[in-house]
């Protein structure tokens, strides 16, 4: 029985990670201080509980708010996000300064990865008519209105990003990605053209473009340089998928739950995980990540891991479940015509 996966290709959702929007606003106040400290280090839940003392000792409110904001966001409760940057942005004074631009970027990448593009495109574009020179604010909305469809506009935004962030090696790569993973692959490959003809490039990102050129072992080299360079967390993700390509799904797997045991939330690790123990035959393990990618509640991949999960369990021989699984995601994806045909497949079991 051979079944079909989906792969997660979230290499650059919204520019490195959605938790590094914007600025740090420092408070003198102590519990205020702790709070943002304590998101630096990825302690969210901590976080939030000294976020919840601090309200409860008249700190400021916009800023407490913003706090919980950015924890619910590294606890992958983006609408919850939503809900608290809106708050926080309520009690601005009216006057327009670097921390409600801040709040707002958080609330256009809350948005986004909650799956209300439109809410995010719309978020942007209030942004930019008052600040029409954030390159970040211009990829976003291009990444947002390719989820809606609206590719012209998205080319737009992207040429405008690149306008104001020629030299940036980064934005060229993150665009060829996105427009690649919605389809345009061809018309995105110009933007990584572009950034091959960039000079300054590390070997993070000289690895990310042997990676798109199918040169994976020099791909592979120089991610693992850029590993030891103490580089970005993305490198993990960047190598697991060069080792995959060169067949070496076990290493490529050890790497990912490596990487999980320090970031449990991250739902495209778990995805690509699960995809690797698969192809290891290792169904029990590959259902499990699955499963923890889907608590993450991330958006963004929360459909390839369902149907990938629904997979697993057909390995498992489990075809009840797998049904009763299948019926669910239909009625929340009812557009997947390979989904309706591995439904006849189940039900004929």
């Amino acid at each position: 029985m051979k079944r079909s996966i989906r792969l997660s290709f979230l290499f650059a959702v919204i520019i490195g990670t959605a938790l590094l929007v914007g600025c740090s606003f420092p408070s003198e106040e102590k519990g205020l201080k702790e709070a943002f400290e304590l998101i630096e280090t990825g302690e969210y839940e901590e976080a939030m509980a000294k976020l919840e003392e601090a309200e409860k000792k008249g700190s400021d409110a916009e800023l407490v708010l913003r706090g919980k904001g950015i924890a619910s966001m590294g606890l992958s409760d983006y609408e919850e996000a939503v809900s608290y940057f809106e708050k926080a942005l309520s009690e601005s004074d009216g006057h327009i300064t670097e921390l409600e631009y801040d709040i707002s970027e958080y609330l256009a990448v809350a948005q986004y990865r909650s799956g209300d593009k439109e809410g995010a495109e719309e978020t942007c574009s209030a942004i930019l008519e008052l600040d029409n020179g954030n390159a970040q604010v211009y990829y976003l909305r291009g990444k947002a209105e390719l989820g809606l469809e609206k590719k012209d506009n998205a080319v737009d935004d992207f040429n405008a990003a690149i306008a104001v962030r020629t030299k940036d090696p980064d934005l060229y790569i993150n665009i060829y990605e996105s427009m690649r993973n919605a389809g345009y692959e061809e018309e995105g490959s110009s933007y990584l053209k572009s950034a091959m003809e960039l000079t300054s490039l590390n070997n993070y990102q000289k690895g990310r473009l042997y990676f798109w050129r199918g040169e994976y072992e020099n791909a592979r080299d120089c991610l693992e340089t850029a590993q030891k360079e103490g580089g970005k967390t993305e490198v993990i993700l960047y190598l697991g998928r060069t080792y995959e390509a060169l067949g070496d799904t076990s290493y490529a797997a050890q790497l990912y739950r490596n990487y999980i045991k320090e970031n449990p939330g991250d739902a495209g690790i778990c995805n690509q995980l699960g995809i690797c123990e698969m192809t290891n035959k290792n169904y029990q393990e590959a259902l499990e990540a699955f499963e923890q990618g889907i608590a993450a509640n991330d958006n963004e991949v929360i459909q390839s891991l369902k149907y990938n999960e629904i997979v697993a369990y057909e390995y498992l021989s489990d075809f009840k479940k797998a049904a009763v699984l299948m019926e669910s995601y239909l009625k929340s994806y009812p557009d997947d015509e390979t989904a309706k045909r591995e439904y006849d497949f189940l039900a004929s079991r």
